[in-house]
């Protein structure tokens, strides 16, 4: 198709900065390549690179074009090779977005026990926050999302998972609060915060507290844990967290549980009405297979 064609030139030309290596790297001519991107800004009517020296450097809106080309180039590719896949193998790739939360293991054992069944299936991981994922699933770009609760799942389809996390502080073990088994809101409620910056856990945080969002000491939001750990490290602040995704040990850090307990649930959710590649159906049949094996468990043995 002509149009993926063009976008696939275009992101080359994005990706290396130049012309003439862009068309080394597609196989074609310079003139040929030039042409194909000035009818491209002609027809959408706008400037997507500024040409000065020898860097091609994007405009405003070809950052805008390429993450929306990206995304249709994606989800073209997925599409052809949903179609290439055999009707009697189960294979291809099944694509899973989610925060950082231990509930990924659950989602892992599941893949593993699909992988021993079926070998063929690959999974796609992206890790972002709420509404990073949402977006993804919304376009396509994932099969699945992973959330945290308080999330608004209207929306789609989802079922719980089994398990649960729990919110605390990640500090430095030199920190004199490292001494206690865990943190009631006079602990917390003064100190210099690095919080997750989604609104929803603000107010989490922020009821748990008893104070609004104005009255807390944060420093610095993240949405990702992992460069949030190194600030703690370098004694910025205290991480409010769940517990689990950074694997203090023998490092300089440690978790801290909340007191009372601050615990959210999960959720896998999927588009409503979404048709299912073969391997996507297969994990979601493995998923909720153990999710029903795990609430057996929990719920005991009955008379």
């Amino acid at each position: 198709m002509r149009e993926l064609r063009v976008l696939r030139y275009f992101l080359a030309v994005a990706q290396e900065e130049s012309i003439s290596r862009a068309a080394e790297l597609l196989h074609i001519t310079q003139p040929t390549l030039s042409r194909q991107l000035m009818e491209l800004e002609e027809e959408l009517g706008k400037r997507l690179f500024l040409r000065g020296g020898r860097k091609m450097i994007l405009t405003e809106e070809g950052m805008f074009l390429r993450k929306r080309a990206q995304e249709i180039v994606a989800l073209a590719d997925r599409t052809s090779a949903e179609f290439r896949t055999s009707s009697e193998d189960v294979s291809g790739d099944v694509h899973i977005g989610g925060g950082e939360t231990r509930g990924m293991r659950f989602i892992a054992e599941a893949a593993r026990m699909l992988k021993a069944v079926h070998p063929h299936v690959s999974y796609h991981l992206f890790s972002g926050n709420a509404a990073e994922v949402m977006e993804r699933l919304d376009s396509g770009l994932v099969d699945f999302g992973v959330f945290i609760e308080p999330a608004d799942l209207s929306r789609y389809d989802y079922i719980r998972l089994p398990v649960r996390d729990r919110w605390g502080v990640l500090m430095r073990k030199d920190s004199p609060l490292a001494a206690k088994q865990s943190l009631n809101p006079g602990d917390v409620a003064s100190l210099p915060l690095l919080c997750s910056r989604q609104t929803l856990v603000f107010n989490e945080i922020s009821g748990w507290l008893g104070k609004g969002f104005d009255g807390m000491n944060v420093v610095a939001t993240y949405n990702l844990l992992y460069n949030a750990s190194i600030l703690v490290e370098e004694g910025m602040g205290y991480a409010l967290c769940l517990d689990g995704i950074v694997r203090c040990g023998d490092g300089p850090l440690c978790f801290r549980p909340l007191d009372p307990p601050l615990e959210v649930g999960l959720a896998v959710a999927w588009k409503k009405y979404q048709i299912f590649s073969r391997a996507a159906e297969k994990f979601l049949e493995m998923l909720q297979k153990n999710r029903t094996d795990a609430h057996a468990v929990m719920s005991g043995p009955t008379s």
